[in-house]
């Protein structure tokens, strides 16, 4: 509230203080010449902002002229009743708010344009007075008041250009949804390339040649969208969020997405042409599940691609797990300690297919230890330990059991 509204509230109004009969003889004058004073407005308007479009109404009558006029003769019929805060009238603000956020405008321009308006009319009213003879501070209060009512006119058109806004928002959100249950379809009919054509072109999203798909999980229940910018599809419906990020391996998309997602974990998966979306899905869907589990970092949002190893080797658990019975059925009869230890060395030894000092370096033992647990290993496996699929397959299971843990990490591989 300004300092002269302020002094309305706990002093005796001047404009009360107008007699009747000057009152009304204003109002009178004012209302006759409100037709001619909208006129007036609105051609000035056109003049200044010659883009606005001219909507008429059922009539044929210019929606704006009949919506200044109303606006006129309802602040003077609150100047001749002294009722109050004058009223705005409902509907016709409201939907100049509506035009400008369904064209794309902002507000600032239409509030420059009610500023204009009132100006026009003060000037008019300022006339009037003159002729009528009101006292200098009941038109300073007219002023005031006109100003005021001004704040109503605006509150209308920003309530109906957060209408606009919302129901544009949510006509966006719904048609990049319709696009990204195309794109992430496991199975098509036919040839998608023209619907995805045209539900892309419906939100202005250029096709890009190849995408990744990522899935998020929230940080919390009530998590704000990441600001992901306009290019990456985003659907928050989902518990776990899904995006679709274009041309994944463009200069400087990688760090964008880092900053956006700085607080959000989750998984995006590999590059895939266009068509092939849902196979990035897939993998970012497998990688999220083993985060869950533990067996991925999480507190990040990772890139499958620098965890290929897990996501092959963790994935087939059953295939892998039987497997593991058969090739290391040996190790059955040596306890659990001593049995790790040996599946340890015999990892070491098929990853560097070195002799004992190099095998004993990498798991920070005794070089005579490597040689009682290698011979130990001929042992078990005989002839097939040289054989080169035997050797493939027991390095397979075993790097998988030290993705899961069941293993330890070689210290060379800490180091890296």
């Amino acid at each position: 509230m300004t300092a002269a509204r302020a002094a309305a509230v706990t002093t005796r109004s001047a404009w009360h203080d107008v007699p009747r009969f000057q009152v009304r003889r204003f109002a009178a004058i004012a209302m006759a010449e409100a037709p001619a004073l909208a006129e007036e407005i609105l051609c000035e308007i056109q003049r200044e902002y010659p883009h606005l479009p001219v909507v008429l109404d059922d009539s044929g009558e210019p929606m704006a002229l009949v919506g200044i006029r109303r606006a006129i003769e309802v602040f003077v019929q609150h100047l001749e009743h002294s009722e109050g805060r004058p009223t705005v009238p409902p509907g016709v603000f409201q939907d100049f708010g509506r035009g400008e956020g369904l064209n794309g405008r902002s507000l600032d321009s239409l509030q420059a344009i009610y500023r204009m308006g009132v100006r026009l009319a003060w000037r008019r009213f300022a006339d009037i007075g003159q002729r009528v003879e009101i006292p200098p501070p009941a038109m300073y209060e007219l002023v005031d008041a006109g100003y005021e009512y001004l704040d109503g006119l605006v509150d209308q058109s920003v309530r109906g250009y957060a209408e606009a806004a919302a129901r544009q928002a949510g006509e966006r959100l719904r048609l990049q949804r319709r696009l990204m249950e195309l794109l992430l379809a496991e199975h098509h009919r036919g040839d998608p390339a023209e619907a995805l054509t045209e539900r892309a072109a419906r939100i202005g999203w250029p096709l890009p040649a190849k995408v990744a798909v990522g899935v998020l999980l929230r940080p919390a229940r009530e998590a704000m969208a990441p600001a992901v910018g306009q290019g990456v599809l985003l659907d928050m419906e989902y518990e776990q969020p899904r995006m679709v990020v274009p041309e994944p391996d463009a200069a400087g998309r990688s760090e964008l997405m880092h900053r956006a997602l700085a607080g959000w974990s989750g998984a995006i998966g590999p590059p895939v042409p266009l068509t092939d979306a849902a196979k990035s899905l897939r993998w970012a869907e497998a990688a999220v599940r083993l985060m869950e589990r533990g067996l991925l970092p999480s507190g990040e949002v990772l890139y499958c691609t620098e965890h290929t190893e897990a996501l092959v080797l963790l994935q087939p658990e059953e295939l892998i797990d039987d497997l593991a019975l058969r090739c290391l059925a040996p190790l059955t009869h040596c306890g659990p300690t001593h049995g790790r230890r040996l599946a340890e060395t015999l990892l070491a030894w098929l990853e560097t297919r070195g002799g004992a000092p190099e095998v004993a370096t990498r798991l920070g033992v005794h070089p005579q230890t490597v040689r009682y647990r290698l011979r130990q290993i001929r042992e078990l496996w005989g002839d097939e330990i040289d054989d080169p699929d035997r050797r493939f397959e027991l390095e397979l299971v075993l790097r998988a059991q030290r993705l899961r843990g069941e293993l330890g990490v070689a210290r060379e591989r800490r180091g890296r």
